[in-house]
């Protein structure tokens, strides 16, 4: 008897049938059967299975002589099921990836209930997932299992078969069965969770939605749609023979309102000429199930009973064409406020302009999305220290107002404050620009720092630049701060312009020499890393399409109890909680990040010169870097690290700590000697004493390797830095100091 049996039925979707069955077959978790009904479908489905089955002990085919629909098939599939557990997936759908491993480590944990819920992502035709907006609502804190009186609200999920597993002896001592007809799912789930005596939840996306263009039967327009009365009279029908379940006819009720309102308001369901026949039978129905009491609460809901109740096409009519032009009448107001708000604060930059210069710098990060951190983070901190006169500002919403220093003014980007601050600021510092163009005038310096240690081709170096975009961008540096040799000369080859570049190293590399152990237990008690865990932060090069193809479930599962996974891949709803943290959405800076975790997972991060700057372990994921290599272009640099292949030989590097071996600590000794020169506790002191202080003879020689202060380790992964014990003269600028570039 295996653990699950997964029910697929088929028809007319051989174009998403191969996937779907690879999703099972896939998974991690082998204790299965695939139980693939042909529901007579007229193109290659019932091959495709035959295929899969010819290959595969655990497929089960069955063939069905004539088209029954969607729920006899699926009944078909449950007549040969002999699984402990019961999944329904349709055959366009598709599993996640260790779906059925999740759910049998939640079912052990609840007791094996009657029904577990789990979650869903909608499956667009861009290739992005997103997640249901009620997950909320599949919280696993408190007890489990569960009755429906103690979590009402998973009514309130969609209610369809293929976002639960049923136990299979439950399903049959109810003796559950699916309807002929369109919405077949409502007489099967809803009586499934109103008759289980134990729920339990899964927060997890266990399953992918294809939201399809053509082929799906709820965006076919037809008369099957009024197949949802029969299969609300079968729900209140099961009600009747349960008097304990009583109490849940006003929340069904309401249920069945906000449905046929739902299925009223699609233009892709009812054909024309049907909306006066769905309403007066949609009455009726409201007529027969009404519940008294008070009506809903709220404008919205009032509204659609009232357009049920009346079945008054008019009525309904008149209501849509008002929301409608609402909206309408909405959408240019809007647009025209927008655009004199726009005019108007171009207008007040213009003004601001012509008036002097104020000792203020402004910083942001990441055109102004991101917190306060990095290199003009640790900037705006030298800026107070070493020029206390300069007043300060960072650029960031509100959002983050909390990562901004008190003793620094914060400006919402786009705000009157903040244009103003633009016009007049005598220092603009910034990582990636302040969201639009910005052009100094006389009297402004703009300092443009890196992001690290360039690995992947930018610039004109990239695979077809966008060369105008670039050079626009370039044109409005004064100075660009590099770290080491090699980036000076790929960004001044990548980015030719008339700038001076500064090669004093990265600021935000200071905060790891002045790091104690107390800042790393900060870091790792911040983030959720109990001090006993080995924290692996993975941080590839952010990518749009497609997304970095470790599987970070898996490696979490092969590393064990004892390491904990940060990563900034945000969670797609997989993640296993308490294995896996989320830092993609966190407001800590990579500081915090770096001194948090023991050791970096990544393919070509500029996060691998801090690690270097920490001497802890890098390991780099090969099949991305190949990747990112064909398709961007790397620079040759001799990273530090070992290279994992596949996940099975990453988790060995990372369990046996072979990563931190004699070689690797060569090899980071030999990269901070090339890649880290400067990053000795001082680089910022020596950039705000040379561009706002103007002094260019007496500024702090780096500190000889010998004498560096090793950052703590968040664990024994690593020795001090080391790197080369002079400063080479700064390149000449004109007007350091006198803000006079332009």
């Amino acid at each position: 008897m295996p653990r699950f049996s997964v029910i697929v039925p088929a028809y007319q979707v051989q174009a998403y049938l191969h996937s779907c069955l690879e999703s099972v077959l896939g998974q991690s978790y082998t204790d299965l059967e695939l139980i693939a009904v042909d529901d007579g479908s007229p193109d290659r489905c019932g091959a495709i299975i035959d295929e899969f089955a010819a290959r595969d002990d655990r497929v089960r085919p069955v063939h069905l002589e004539r088209n029954t629909g969607l729920g006899p098939a699926r009944n078909a599939g449950m007549e040969r099921a002999s699984g402990d557990y019961l999944v329904f997936l349709d055959g366009d759908d598709a599993l996640t990836p260790h779906a059925l491993r999740a759910i049998a480590e939640r079912l052990e944990r609840t007791g094996d209930p009657d029904v577990l819920v789990y979650d869903y992502a909608r499956l667009h035709l861009d290739g992005t997932a997103v997640r249901n907006r009620l997950a909320a609502e599949l919280r696993e804190d408190g007890p489990a299992p569960f009755l429906l009186d103690d979590r009402p609200g998973l009514l309130d999920l969609l209610m369809v078969v293929w976002n639960k597993a049923y136990r299979r002896d439950f399903v049959e001592r109810e003796k559950l069965r699916f309807p002929d007809g369109c919405y077949e799912d409502t007489p099967f789930t809803y009586p499934a969770l109103l008759a289980a005596a134990s729920l339990a939840t899964l927060d997890r996306v266990c399953l992918h939605y294809r939201q399809r263009r053509l082929g799906n039967i709820l965006g076919t327009p037809g008369r099957q749609h009024f197949d949802v009365f029969a299969q609300y009279d079968r729900v209140f029908a099961f009600l009747d023979a349960r008097p304990a379940l009583a109490h849940w006819r006003g929340p069904l009720f309401q249920r069945m309102t906000d449905h046929y309102v739902t299925v009223l308001q699609r233009a892709d369901r009812l054909p024309p000429g049907t909306h006066r026949e769905f309403l007066r039978r949609a009455r009726d129905h409201h007529r027969r199930h009404r519940v008294p009491g008070p009506p809903p609460a709220g404008l919205r809901a009032r509204g659609r009973h009232l357009v049920i109740s009346s079945g008054s096409v008019p009525l309904w009519r008149a209501l849509r064409l008002t929301l409608a032009a609402s909206r309408r009448a909405g959408r240019p107001a809007r647009a025209a406020l927008r655009a004199a708000r726009a005019l108007l604060l171009r207008a007040h930059y213009a003004v601001q302009r012509l008036l002097p210069t104020r000792d203020l710098a402004l910083f942001t990060a990441g055109d102004g999305a991101a917190p306060y951190g990095g290199d003009p983070g640790a900037l705006e901190t030298a800026f107070r220290m070493w020029s206390p006169r300069t007043r300060t500002a960072w650029a960031a919403p509100r959002a983050l107002a909390d990562t901004v220093p008190p003793e620094t003014s914060r400006l919402t980007p786009d705000s009157l404050a903040w244009w103003t601050a633009l016009a007049r600021a005598r220092y603009l510092v910034t990582d990636t620009g302040f969201g639009r163009p910005v052009r100094p005038r006389r009297g402004q310096v703009l300092l443009h720092t890196l992001d690290g240690l360039p690995l992947t081709r930018a610039g004109l170096d990239a695979a077809r630049p966008d060369v105008d975009a670039v050079l626009a961008d370039v044109d409005t540096w004064d100075l660009c701060l590099s770290g080491d040799a090699h980036t000076t000369l790929v960004h001044e080859r990548g980015f030719p312009g008339r700038y001076t570049t500064l090669e004093f190293g990265r600021p935000r590399t200071d905060a790891y020499q002045r790091a104690t152990a107390e800042d790393v237990a900060r870091g790792r008690a911040l983030l959720g890393v109990a001090p006993e865990r080995t924290a692996v932060l993975y941080a590839p090069v952010p990518r749009p399409h497609p997304q970095p193809s470790l599987d970070v479930e898996e490696l979490a599962r092969r590393l064990g109890e004892r390491f904990v996974l940060l990563t900034a891949v945000p969670d797609p709803g997989t993640y296993p909680p308490g294995r896996v943290i989320d830092v993609s959405r966190t407001a800590a800076p990579a500081a915090t990040l770096c001194l948090a975790a023991d050791v970096l997972l990544t393919d070509c991060s500029p996060l691998i010169a801090d690690f270097a700057a920490l001497d802890r372990p890098v390991v780099l994921w090969g099949p991305d870097r190949a990747a990112l290599d064909a398709v961007r272009g790397l620079y040759p640099v001799q990273v530090p690290g070992a290279v994992a292949r596949d996940t099975a030989e990453l988790a060995r590097l990372l369990v046996t700590g072979a990563c931190d071996g004699p070689a690797q600590a060569e090899l980071r000794a030999a990269f901070r000697e090339r890649h880290c020169p400067y990053d000795d506790g001082r680089v910022a002191e020596r950039v705000v004493r040379r561009v706002v202080l103007g002094e260019s003879a007496g500024l702090p020689a780096v500190t000889p390797p010998a004498e560096r202060r090793p950052a703590p380790a968040a664990a024994p992964v690593g020795t001090a830095c080391t790197g080369p014990a002079a400063l080479p003269a700064a390149r000449p600028a004109a007007g350091y100091g006198l803000a006079e570039q332009h």
